[in-house]
């Protein structure tokens, strides 16, 4: 049922965000013409408070994996929360041990322990703890354009200066490579280095898919210098790039993999780092080294069970690997019509970039694609770039919908493009 006056709802909304939220993001919405608020949501489909439906491309992003409001992930958080919606922390609780082991089925390799939390932030801090921890050593190596989150230590492996620089000092201890190149990294990684941590796949920095030699190398040359590799796949796991995680595309198993995103199936917030059997055996004097009040709560455990089940019954990996094929060449289709403004299309799976000449372009392509009913996001660490993560549900008939609409908002961003360098031009005297 909507809302009884959508056009107020939204006013209001849009009056709080600047007075009592942010008025630069209500400034952003009023900018791209938004006219109304979220409103409820199923399978990849959006609709706001006026009844206008959208296609979701973005997956909040990558949130969305199975789909909003899978029912089967909605009845088990539903069921949880007529028993015990949050846990004392006194007693064990068999829902956290449930998810831990099923994630220890999952996961490649021997990864086996787990800690809960609640964001992919949280996971990569404490991945860089339990790695300064086990190893005694302080220096980690990431990667530029990389995205680990905005807490400080998640910010300081980050490779983004915009993000960084105004909070500086950060973390010490962090240097930073450029991703792909196995010689910076062979230099930057030494005695000294407790861990490399990378994304298989940039997200954030605009779906960057490394070399195939590139994981398999910074693995061989961690094992050589002593230092663990850490994996973050916040937003290339859970099948979201045609495998269950990404790295298992270049079988390379990290000594720590963090996760959160599409592990609470879109309905619960949850993060975990999972780690070899003999890294957690610097946890095991004192459990609560690390620590947290709401990680591993029974609802966002009952939701990540779910998920996991949904994923692997649906064949939702699979089904992302097929359609994400199709998706790139319908999407090559378009690049190829509009050369003055799109740069590339890359992706793996359902993690999809589109490329664009300059920033000011993705801007008005995502405005002009929102009104017309498809909503995607441009990348963080890369404005240039957009990322396409759909719900891994979505119908080869939505994605022809969706290539339509964006083919539509290019031709008309490019075309804005055209009028405005006309303008910029100095009129010819007669």
């Amino acid at each position: 049922m909507l809302p009884d006056d959508p056009d107020h709802l939204t006013a209001e909304t849009l009056d709080r965000y600047g007075r009592f939220i942010n008025p630069g993001l209500q400034k952003l919405y009023r900018f791209a013409n938004v006219t109304s608020v979220e409103w409820d949501a199923r399978g990849a489909v959006i609709r706001d408070a006026h009844g206008k439906e959208y296609l979701d491309c973005s997956g909040g992003p990558a949130v969305f994996n199975v789909g909003h409001r899978h029912p089967k992930v909605i009845a088990a958080v539903q069921a949880q929360l007529e028993r015990m919606p949050m846990s004392v922390r006194a007693l064990p609780r068999h829902l956290e041990a449930e998810l831990a082991s099923r994630l220890a089925e999952i996961t490649p390799g021997d990864l086996q322990f787990t800690f809960f939390c609640n964001s992919g932030a949280e996971a990569n801090e404490g991945a860089l703890k339990l790695a300064r921890l086990v190893t005694g050593r302080v220096e980690i190596v990431g990667a530029i354009g990389a995205f680990h989150g905005k807490t400080m230590g998640a910010l300081s492996a980050s490779g983004r200066e915009t993000y960084k620089t105004p909070f500086e000092p950060l973390v010490p201890g962090f240097t930073h490579v450029p991703f792909g190149d196995l010689d910076a990294m062979a230099h930057a990684v030494s005695a000294r280095t407790a861990a490399v941590i990378l994304e298989p796949i940039q997200g954030e920095g605009g779906v960057v898919i490394p070399p195939d030699d590139y994981l398999p190398g910074v693995r061989a040359i961690c094992d050589r210098a002593g230092a663990l590799l850490i994996l973050d796949e916040v937003q290339t796991g859970f099948g979201r790039t045609g495998k269950m995680f990404a790295c298992e595309h270049w079988g390379v198993v990290p000594d720590i993999m963090t996760m959160a995103k599409a592990l609470g199936g879109g309905v619960v917030p949850i993060g975990a780092f999972t780690g070899r059997p003999h890294l957690w055996k610097a946890l095991e004097q004192n459990p609560y080294l690390h620590s947290t009040t709401f990680g591993g709560n029974p609802l966002a455990c009952a939701a990540g069970i779910a998920t996991i089940t949904v994923i692997k019954e649906e064949k939702l990996a699979e089904r992302a690997a097929e359609l994400g094929v199709y998706f790139l060449a319908r999407l090559r289709e378009v690049a190829r019509r509009h050369p003055r403004v799109v740069n590339d299309i890359r992706g793996k799976g359902l993690l999809i970039g589109m490329e664009f000449t300059d920033p000011d372009i993705v801007l008005l392509v995502t405005a002009e694609a929102l009104q017309r009913g498809v909503i995607v996001f441009y990348s963080l660490n890369k404005p240039e770039a957009f990322r396409i993560a759909p719900p891994l549900i979505i119908t080869r008939e939505q994605i022809d919908r969706a290539v339509a609409i964006l083919d539509e908002s290019i031709a008309a961003a490019g075309a804005l493009v055209v009028e405005m360098e006309k303008e910029a031009q100095p009129s010819e005297r007669l």
